[in-house]
């Protein structure tokens, strides 16, 4: 089992920066791929961006690519979303998600095991 709690969404204007946080535990849990998604109102949540947890190497997906950073920190249990150059389609419901890592990284909600309650950002015009 693993357990994901976000935080740091809020409201920010268009152009800012908002560093989301995800506190990870769990059994085995290094052995997971981890991803930041998105839903925003009326719409599918989508991925943004994913990180395995042994290599450390980040994907990015869709619309905000080049404007976030996925990373995660071994001493602290935490995988961060950096966002960068926010826009006001950025606005959604932000959630943490998990699943074992067999060596490839998923990208479709389904695919995934393990799912915070969410963090909300807002982006103002």
């Amino acid at each position: 089992q693993v357990h994901l709690v976000e935080s740091g969404g809020g409201l920010v204007q268009a152009g800012g920066s908002l560093r989301l946080s995800c506190v990870v535990s769990g059994d085995m849990f290094r052995n997971y791929v981890m991803a930041w998604f998105r839903q925003a109102p009326g719409k599918e949540r989508e991925i943004v961006a994913a990180v395995s947890w042994s290599s450390g190497v980040p994907y990015y997906f869709g619309s905000a690519k080049g404007r976030v950073t996925i990373n995660r920190d071994n001493a602290k249990n935490t995988v961060y979303l950096q966002m960068n150059n926010l826009k006001p389609e950025d606005t959604a419901d932000y959630y943490c998600a998990a699943r074992r890592d067999l060596g490839r990284v998923p990208t479709a909600r389904y695919e995934y095991e393990y799912w915070g309650q969410g963090t909300q950002v807002t982006v103002s015009t």
